[in-house]
């Protein structure tokens, strides 16, 4: 770990913002969310009359944040603690950092419920905590926080903080994306919608509904950010429009016409029945994507889920069962909830059949638009069955145009 004096990377957003967050360049998986471009854990220290912080950062990275805030403060002079969120990745030093200041703590009524489920151990029912809701302000003295409740994107005690002299939301996991980079502006690094499109589709697309109701309170609040500062990759400014527009769009499931090929194979059977679906699309010249589960990761697929009309899932029958790779993806599917997609199953099997079926179940479950029938080969596809294999292409093809 470097030592204070070597810790640099201090930016200044506004006159008295400041970010002193930690880069995180070789974390790899975000609980089960692939990062191969590492990722930031943005905190931000403002400074009025008075000081506050707004979130920490993950426990491993506390000497690096406690190395640039004394950059520009005492730690210890800390006026207040603005916990945005209570998930580790944004608290998890707060132990730490509590060591050091008597600084009081403003969270949510439900975020003070997980606090003390975190960090009782730590003597948390000493500190000084206030609870504030909707509406509610901070004034530091030339520097004002408003805080806006923002339930469900993606805890419950999720919430927002607006500079209002500076015009900053603090948005802490709303507008995020896995990036590890030196740099702290959007026009610094160039074109990060697509992380932005991956890190939302795999982990506040299941919260659409709450999100249309956030978009519905900053407008009544008339909150019109100049900054967006989110707790994870770099800070919205010159692409804010755009991030905007985006969320909205994917907020009403908004689909374009484009397809997905999602599969695994054992003996070669199922992919080349998804090989022909694919060429089948392609040549509708309706856009497609192929992609095989153990040469994809599932962060990414979801990726692609987020602005597809329709998507066909293909396994082998595996003891009556689907293989591992897709069960994992059906699963994982059902916890994030697309909206509006359509989609149909097909698969091979030897002796005994089963896939094609699951998938289906599966899929209804997650409150996909399942088109039956699906179809199943046995061994090796037929040309009959390659026939019927470019029929389903056809059909989705036709789906994604409707949309």
């Amino acid at each position: 770990m470097n030592t204070k004096e070597e810790i640099s990377g201090v930016v200044e957003l506004s006159r008295g913002v400041y970010w002193v967050g930690a880069i995180d360049w070789n974390g790899r998986d975000f609980h089960g969310f692939t990062t191969p471009g590492g990722t930031t854990y943005n905190s931000y220290l403002v400074i009025g009359k008075k000081t506050a912080l707004i979130d920490t950062v993950k426990a491993p990275f506390a000497e690096e944040m406690l190395g640039r805030i004394s950059k520009i403060i005492d730690p210890s002079k800390l006026d207040y603690i603005v916990v945005n969120h209570m998930e580790p990745d944004h608290s998890g030093s707060l132990a730490e950092l509590k060591k050091q200041t008597n600084a009081k703590i403003i969270i949510t009524k439900k975020g003070l419920d997980i606090l003390n489920g975190y960090f009782r151990e730590a003597g948390s029912e000493k500190w000084d905590i206030e609870t504030v809701k909707t509406g509610d302000q901070l004034d530091l003295g030339g520097k004002t926080l408003i805080f806006l409740e923002a339930t469900m994107l993606h805890w419950p005690d999720s919430m927002e903080t607006f500079l209002k002299e500076d015009r900053i939301l603090f948005s802490n996991d709303g507008f995020g994306q896995h990036i590890a980079t030196s740099k702290r502006y959007d026009f610094e690094v160039g074109n990060v919608l697509p992380e932005a499109a991956e890190y939302y589709a795999n982990i506040l697309m299941p919260f659409h509904i709450a999100l249309l109701r956030y978009f519905k309170l900053i407008e009544e609040m008339k909150i019109e950010p100049l900054q967006i500062a989110p707790s994870h990759g770099i800070i919205w400014k010159q692409d804010l429009e755009k991030i905007l527009a985006e969320y909205k769009a994917w907020a009403n499931g908004e689909v374009k016409e484009k397809v997905l090929v999602i599969y695994d194979t054992m003996w070669n059977s199922t992919e080349i029945m998804a090989k022909e679906i694919t060429e089948a699309i392609w040549a509708t010249g309706v856009k497609v994507k192929m992609l095989n589960l153990r040469k994809n990761a599932r962060s990414l697929i979801m990726k692609e889920m987020l602005d597809a009309a329709a998507f066909a899932v293909g396994s082998p029958t595996l003891n009556n069962g689907v293989f591992p790779t897709v069960g994992d993806f059906l699963i994982y599917t059902k916890g994030l909830r697309p909206q509006k997609k359509k989609a149909i199953a097909f698969g091979s099997y030897g002796w005994g059949g089963g896939a094609v079926k699951i998938i289906e179940q599966e899929l209804k479950n997650t409150g996909v638009d399942v088109l039956e029938p699906g179809l199943q080969v046995r061994y090796r596809p037929s040309e009959e069955d390659l026939e019927k294999c470019r029929e389903i292409g056809k059909r989705l093809a036709d789906v994604a145009k409707k949309q």
